[in-house]
């Protein structure tokens, strides 16, 4: 069955009020980014709703695009027909005929946008259904949960049916929300936080840190994975890569092992508010699951959170693993995770971590030895890659300082 359009229903952003125009022209950003690979494509965006014109291009493909966007409650292709009764009543016999089963039930839901139309809206229910009911034997009618629901909508230069309802990824069109900047390691935690900001609107730029020699060029190359498979779900993402050795060793050297862990995770806190500031970014995300490692500790966050006032968002704070592994496979990171290459988190790790960390104890070891220059540093030889769906890569690198 060949489409002429897609209906799009906004569903969250139809709660908005004053400012639902910056939801959805958020949103139809975000659809054109997505149908980019289609140039016949066209996107009209109302208060209410959105069409997708396909001009030719393969509905299927276009269908497939559609489900990934957040921001899209449901949608359904629509079929054009000529505003001819006898057209139209042949044409839902036919879209009906296509996905009725013996046993189901329908119902018709007519709106008619053009007032000359020559029925009314009873009057397009009452000769369709009727011719329906006539064509179709056993077919019967459900007002309040039929399987098939046959909406029609009559506007001026021409009629559309559609039958079909696809649900789509809810949430709201990233960008809605604000920029922040994803703490991203190689594990199967952060990967999937960066999905659950995206959802909520926000977008997402990635910060991985990076330990050469101790962490190998395949680490590198499954963090850039990762952040393709994020890209997938925008059209692009950028990934600030942050040298990391010379910071690592001298922690290494100048903090008691214990508390080793917590000032890693402080300064890296550290550089992501230099990268995000550059960026224009106004939050840090994370991956920490409460309770899930030493530094996931309320003890630990508490400690490490110090060296920041910029909001932290913990997307999977509460959630239970089993729960996150989940969403990983739903998003296809979790193979990517599973690899067997060591980022810069598992490295020198100590045998006895603090898990209920003092604030004053990690302040006081770090007075002793200026990590300001080091940072300075790090941020300055920080690499940028930016990835889009297509898998293109540019790289280039920070210049803050």
């Amino acid at each position: 069955m060949e489409y002429e359009r897609i209906l799009i229903r906004y569903g969250e952003i139809s709660t908005k009020g004053r400012n639902r125009n910056r939801f959805v022209d958020k949103l139809k950003k975000s659809v054109k980014i997505a149908l980019a690979p289609f140039p016949n494509v066209r996107v009209e965006a109302g208060r209410d709703r959105m069409f997708v014109i396909l001009n030719g291009e393969s509905g299927t493909a276009v269908i497939e695009k559609l489900k990934n966007i957040f921001g899209i409650q449901s949608f359904s292709p629509a079929i054009k027909v000529k505003r001819s009764i006898e057209v139209l009543k042949q044409t839902s016999l036919d879209v009906v005929r296509s996905f009725y089963e013996e046993g189901k039930t329908f119902k018709v839901t007519p709106k008619r946008s053009d007032k000359s139309f020559e029925l009314d809206t009873d009057g397009i229910n009452r000769a369709i259904g009727g011719h329906l009911l006539q064509n179709i034997p056993k077919l019967k009618v459900d007002m309040k949960n039929p399987d098939i629901n046959l909406r029609i909508e009559v506007r001026k230069e021409a009629i559309y049916l559609s039958c079909e309802t696809i649900q789509g990824a809810g949430g709201l069109p990233i960008g809605s929300s604000g920029k922040a900047m994803l703490m991203l390691s190689g594990g199967i935690d952060s990967p999937v936080a960066g999905y659950m900001a995206m959802k909520r609107g926000v977008e997402v730029e990635a910060v991985h840190f990076f330990s050469p020699p101790f962490t190998s060029e395949r680490s590198k190359e499954k963090v850039i994975d990762l952040s393709k498979k994020l890209a997938d779900i925008y059209g692009s993402m950028t990934l600030h890569i942050v040298p990391f050795t010379e910071i690592q060793q001298t922690i290494r050297e100048q903090i008691p092992e214990n508390y080793s862990m917590t000032s890693t995770r402080r300064l890296m806190l550290r550089i992501t508010d230099e990268i995000r500031k550059k960026h224009d970014a106004l939050a840090i995300i994370t991956g920490e699951n409460l309770g899930q490692v030493a530094s996931q500790t309320l003890e630990s966050m508490f400690a490490i959170n110090d060296v920041t006032n910029t909001p932290i968002l913990r997307p999977l704070i509460t959630m239970d693993k089993s729960d996150i592994i989940k969403i990983a496979q739903e998003i296809d990171t979790l193979e990517i995770s599973n690899r067997p290459f060591e980022d810069c988190c598992t490295i020198f790790v100590p045998a006895s971590p603090k898990t209920k960390p003092k604030r004053e104890k990690v302040q006081y070891y770090e007075s002793f030895f200026d990590f300001d220059p080091l940072i300075h540093e790090a941020v300055k030889e920080t690499e940028t890659i930016v990835l889009n769906s297509e898998n293109n890569v540019r790289t280039e690198f920070s210049e803050l300082f």
